[in-house]
């Protein structure tokens, strides 16, 4: 009997999920790699720089690097790739599902960060250091829609991509319906909203709180309005009006804690 045609997609994604590798690169980005024992690495190219001050990290990941000459560094990333010379061939990261992950841990109240197609890794890279910083419980952008784990990525996280859980789901309002069935407050953030984070989350702070952002431009897509509990902005001083979509993540992370 032939397999349905839904079955046939499904089983070559879950396929092509499991050969997925990606390359990491530059010497913060691989050393953090190196030490995260819930990263699986296949093949570490240094050389013999990168080696020195890489030599802790490796020795303790057990790994044996390929030694390469500078001008012979043949990884596949970008040849304007700022490297320095260390690059780590790795499987992405498996966080588990939402609801384990966004259920906080009971002493303070869980803040999510929702991405509603932002695609720039230096961006989401970006978020993820603030996510960090703030003590937030996720970063969640759309599987077909955000940025993959890359070496870019990686690179501008600093690390973070490594500490901080990166979710990619494959629809966006449904996870933000899981997240309020959790007990979630749901907050998009729009330029044109009439009230401040502060104001909507006033006598709120201990609820969970999710945050969505859209991407420069656009922003938010109607649908993702539309499954918001409110929209909220940012205050302005002046006439200045917006920001950059990783800055606006980390102030409206501090505005919703109430630190």
């Amino acid at each position: 009997m032939k397999k349905p045609t839904w079955v046939v997609a499904k089983e070559q994604a879950k396929r092509a999920a499991a050969a997925e590798t990606i390359w990491l690169f530059g010497i913060h980005a691989v050393r953090d790699a190196l030490e995260n024992p819930n990263r699986t690495k296949l093949r570490l190219v240094v050389t013999r720089n990168a080696m020195g001050r890489l030599e802790d990290a490796i020795a303790a990941s057990g790994m044996e690097p390929e030694m390469v000459e500078p001008r012979k560094f043949d990884v596949p990333i970008d040849p304007q790739s700022v490297h320095q010379g260390a690059a780590l061939e790795v499987k992405p990261l498996d966080w588990g599902p939402v609801n384990e992950i966004c259920l906080g841990d009971g002493d303070i109240p869980p803040r999510v960060i929702l991405l509603d197609r932002v695609t720039d890794p230096h961006n989401v890279g970006a978020i993820l250091r603030s996510a960090e910083v703030f003590g937030a419980r996720a970063v969640i952008g759309v599987k077909r829609h955000s940025a993959p784990e890359t070496g870019a990525l990686a690179k501008t996280a600093s690390g973070a991509l490594e500490r901080q859980p990166y979710l990619r789901i494959r629809n966006l309002a449904d996870t933000m319906e899981e997240l309020r069935a959790l007990g979630y407050i749901i907050l998009g953030l729009a330029g044109e909203a009439e009230q401040t984070i502060e104001q909507v989350l006033d006598g709120k702070k201990d609820r969970p709180v999710a945050l969505v952002l859209g991407a420069e431009g656009p922003g938010l897509r109607e649908k993702t309005r539309e499954t918001c509990d409110a929209l909220v902005k940012i205050d302005f001083a002046g006439a200045f009006g917006s920001l950059n979509v990783s800055n606006a993540a980390a102030i409206a992370l501090y505005a919703s804690t109430g630190r």
